[in-house]
């Protein structure tokens, strides 16, 4: 059946491919399923034991996945043709290995959603208030900093240059990759939910931040230098380090995050 559904969405693996490979947004797709995989192989030992009870609802999801599927290629709509692929795969898994390996493989099946560019209606109406708020929140660093900069939008204003906050800058590419990298880390290293979904949702402050960071840097280096050092190599080598810098303080929050946990249950009285 695996083979089955390989051949039947190879034209949607494909393009999914294809747009990981033009797409500098969803360029982390490849790392997607692996990771995901990686999630279900800590689990092989518990899966093998488990014992396998076929479950009629996945029959439901393999129906309803397909005909979403159909109706999706006659619309051309291939966020749902994704996702559909999806739905289908769970199904099957439900179906041939039951609810409770269903249960150890949901959050590795539910991480592949970061391997599928959201529709673009959805990313350039997210794009643009993210690119608002970077250049507010990047008028007030560099105000403090005490360099002169008006706003104007999305546009900034320094003495001797103007920058704009263009799509690339507003970082929601960061954003994606960074909430992928957060959920993977919380699902791999946090012991409670309650932690794993701080460390998830902190993936969103944490790439704001990181942004804010390398438009201000951004800014520093034209107000200094001039527009074309601000916009050339040392630009995009500083979106490296500060990319590289919001990891750390993933796993910085991850790793305090771990130390709390640790610390209540060392306080925790033992249970006679």
């Amino acid at each position: 059946m695996g083979l089955l559904l390989v051949v039947l969405y190879h034209s949607v693996i494909l393009e999914l491919v294809h747009d990981w490979i033009v797409d500098e947004n969803y360029s982390h797709g490849f790392l997607i399923p692996l990771v995901s995989a990686y999630m279900i192989w800590r689990h092989r030992e518990r899966i093998r034991s488990l014992p396998r009870v076929s479950s009629g609802a996945g029959l439901f999801l393999i129906v309803g996945g397909l005909l979403l599927f159909m109706v999706a290629s006659i619309a051309v709509e291939y966020f749902t043709q994704r996702l559909s692929l999806l739905i289908v795969g769970g199904g099957l898994i439900l179906y041939l290995g039951g609810r409770r390996v269903a249960g150890v493989t949901a959050f590795p099946l539910i991480y592949l959603l970061f391997m599928i560019p959201v529709p673009y209606v959805i990313y350039y109406s997210t794009s643009f208030p993210l690119e608002l708020l970077a250049s507010r929140l990047t008028t007030a660093v560099v105000g403090l900093l005490g360099i002169p900069i008006v706003r104007s939008g999305n546009i900034l204003q320094l003495e001797s240059t103007t920058l704009q906050v263009v799509d690339a800058c507003s970082g929601l590419r960061s954003l994606i990759s960074l909430s992928a990298l957060a959920a993977a880390m919380a699902y791999l290293t946090q012991r409670t939910l309650v932690t794993g979904v701080v460390l998830f949702v902190s993936s969103v402050p944490v790439a704001i931040g990181a942004n804010v960071l390398r438009l201000t840097v951004t800014a520093i280096l034209a107000s200094l230098y001039g527009e074309r050092v601000a916009q050339g190599f040392l630009h995009q080598f500083s979106g490296i380090l500060v990319f590289a810098f919001a990891i750390i303080c993933l796993g910085c929050i991850g790793g305090l995050l771990r130390w709390l946990v640790h610390k209540k249950d060392s306080g925790s009285p033992s249970a006679c």
